[in-house]
């Protein structure tokens, strides 16, 4: 019996995070009597792999032979921002059920894509049911060592700059490794309504009064949900200038939220008296707010703060636990 055609010319296309979808080339000998492709998807392994960790079972999926292209959804646990190899076969079902297959054909790679609007609009849903009750406050703040501010006066004419957001969160976040800023921190402890006197970041504290980084000429963008083993849930949310590189980045990649009726910041201008504005954040998770622009130093003030250096509440590169049934959306990680 004549063999049966191996794919040629593998093609990957329309990729999300979560699909994607393939075609190839074929000969056309035997090409009827094909009645299913056998198609091996495995995670491309990296050199820092834990040989003794549980590795994902190598999946072959038995698909019927349909038009191509063939999108493939939902029969792999696909993650988000993942270096996948795949290889096809083309098969015929025998009588008895068996199958006499093609070789394989060339093993191509692709990765799949971050989160898409949809699944963080998905996350947004599910942070805004554990945010809690709107708490005031009036200043943004930084915390770093004292040689970050330093540098910030003499080597950078007095501004902080931004910096590309490290891989903190969730797995398929389109800003981690791409998003350039400065994060802040806004929360207020409950007795004082004033910033904790405790950071992870260092003992010295950059204040600045919130209308200078939020405000009408602003846009506020939901970013992320996560946490790290722990009860605490952190949500990132990005403040862009309008118009700004910031903004247009995010424009096309973030849920916009309205800056003064949302779960997690607001600014409302007061009616009465001199019409300023006034400041709310969530109480109940911790916001990470990362704004786009560089800030002059002679926005605010740097002070050491008298509390400690709370190393094990940095999330830096923090990992987010997959297991959470919180804060975690039923693709990817």
């Amino acid at each position: 019996m004549e063999e049966l055609p191996v794919p040629q010319n593998i093609k990957i296309s329309n990729i999300t995070c979560d699909s994607f979808k393939i075609c190839w080339d074929m000969e056309a000998r035997s090409k009827e009597r094909i009645t299913h492709y056998f198609i091996d998807l495995n995670k491309k392994e990296n050199k820092n792999s834990n040989k003794f960790k549980h590795k994902d079972v190598p999946t072959k999926l038995v698909a019927k032979a349909v038009p191509l292209p063939m999108t493939v959804r939902g029969h792999w646990f696909l993650s988000p921002r993942t270096e996948y190899t795949v290889a096809v076969q083309t098969a015929s079902k025998q009588a008895d059920g068996d199958y006499s297959v093609s070789e394989w054909s060339e093993i191509i790679e692709f990765c799949t894509a971050d989160y898409s609007t949809v699944h963080l609009n998905q996350l947004l849903e599910k942070a805004e049911v554990i945010a809690g009750r709107m708490l005031p406050f009036s200043v943004f703040y930084r915390n770093q060592n004292k040689e970050y501010f330093d540098h910030a006066r003499w080597a950078q004419e007095n501004r902080m700059l931004p910096s590309i957001k490290d891989n903190s969160g969730s797995h398929g976040s389109p800003i981690s490794g791409k998003l350039e800023g400065i994060f802040f921190s806004c929360n207020t402890e409950f007795n004082t309504g004033k910033p904790p006197q405790d950071s992870p970041y260092g003992r010295h504290r950059f204040e600045v009064r919130a209308d200078a980084l939020f405000n009408p000429d602003t846009n506020l963008y939901f970013g992320d949900f996560y946490c790290m083993y722990t009860a605490y849930h952190y949500v990132i949310l990005v403040l862009a200038p309008k118009g700004s590189r910031g903004d247009e980045f995010c424009k096309q990649r973030l849920p916009l939220l309205d800056i003064s009726n949302n779960r997690f910041l607001t600014c409302k201008q007061v009616e009465e008296g001199d019409g300023g504005l006034v400041f709310h954040h969530a109480q109940d998770v911790i916001l990470e707010v990362i704004y786009t622009e560089p800030v002059d130093l002679s926005l605010g003030t740097v002070a050491e703060i008298s509390g400690h250096q709370l190393m094990s509440l940095s999330t830096v590169n923090a990992k987010k636990d997959p297991s959470c049934k919180t804060c975690n959306i039923s693709v990817g990680r």
